[in-house]
């Protein structure tokens, strides 16, 4: 593992590993046992995007590990003037002792790793989010003790989170159905990939797609960048709104997660939110437990 540029590039025991690291930095966290395993260490964290927990969670995740971020916005930085991705990548490999990005293009991602002699993470892309669903992933064993046997259910955009979800729960054995518009589905190649498997289904019937579900799992309509569209997504996507209705078709005992921001009322209900703010707000904070294991597994030399 020298990156994390996406997680299909992860073995479904890279992805245990980092999980099972996880679980321990967040045990020591919990009880303050120190563990200053990036002591001198430098993080550079490039933001094209805006975010709350991504730059928090890197943050608060480096100072915990002993380390320093750096917090570098696209705006500040020579490659918003047009320096090209591949010296921009040359240059911070000779401070930095890893680069987390979170940009639009995948190949900024991959092409910053290509170039530069450090680990590269994703933060986000608009193809994949490797380090929320490694959070998502994290969350669910918490909660349901294994993946085996499980389903879960993602209702709505086939984005970035749809794309990463499939690939998690398909290398870890999990059933996944998407439902999603007809318009909006996730990405074709990994839509072919993962029904391979026989664990991916993708279907416009959201009551299909829940039924006997383990966990369900939300995003916005309108991702960041896409808010001249919201008007045309409010529309596509009035009927895929996680509610008691839906709940009803899952599994009792199942769980809901959103990788947040909400938007209450439009893809989730309040009262659903509300119900389940102790699984989503889980989910939020081991963003900064999953992360640091990534960083620790990349940098920790």
């Amino acid at each position: 593992m020298k990156h994390l540029l996406k997680l299909g590039d992860l073995t479904d025991k890279e992805i245990l590993s980092v999980l099972n690291l996880a679980d321990q930095l967040k045990y020591e966290q919990k009880h303050g046992i120190p563990h200053k395993r990036l002591e001198g260490k430098t993080l550079g964290m490039i933001f094209s995007k805006a975010s709350t927990r991504t730059r928090v969670s890197f943050e608060v995740g480096m100072y915990q590990l002993g380390g320093q971020a750096l917090f570098l916005s696209s705006n500040d930085l020579q490659i918003g003037r047009g320096e090209p991705i591949q010296d921009t990548a040359r240059v911070l490999s000779r401070f930095l002792d890893g680069i987390m990005i979170r940009t639009f293009a995948q190949s900024d991602v991959e092409d910053l790793a290509k170039y530069g002699s450090v680990p590269v993470i994703n933060g986000l892309t608009d193809y994949c989010h490797p380090c929320q669903v490694l959070a998502d992933l994290m969350t669910i064993r918490e909660y349901k003790g294994s993946f085996k046997g499980l389903k879960l259910c993602f209702v709505g955009d086939g984005n970035n989170m749809a794309n990463s979800l499939i690939v998690g729960c398909v290398k870890l054995g999990m059933k996944i159905s998407v439902a999603c518009p007809d318009d909006f589905r996730p990405d074709a190649k990994l839509i072919e990939w993962g029904t391979k498997s026989g664990l991916l289904e993708v279907t416009n019937d959201i009551y299909k797609a829940a039924a006997d579900a383990d966990v369900i799992y939300t995003d916005v309509w309108a991702s960041m960048g896409q808010e001249g569209e919201k008007a045309v997504r409010e529309k596509a996507f009035a009927s895929y709104k996680v509610d008691d209705k839906l709940l009803s078709y899952a599994k009792k005992d199942c769980m809901v997660l959103h990788c947040l921001p909400a938007h209450r009322g439009e893809e989730i209900t309040e009262e659903v939110l509300e119900k389940h703010a102790d699984e989503i707000f889980e989910e939020a904070e081991n963003r900064l437990h999953a992360q640091k294991a990534v960083m620790v597994k990349l940098m920790d030399k």
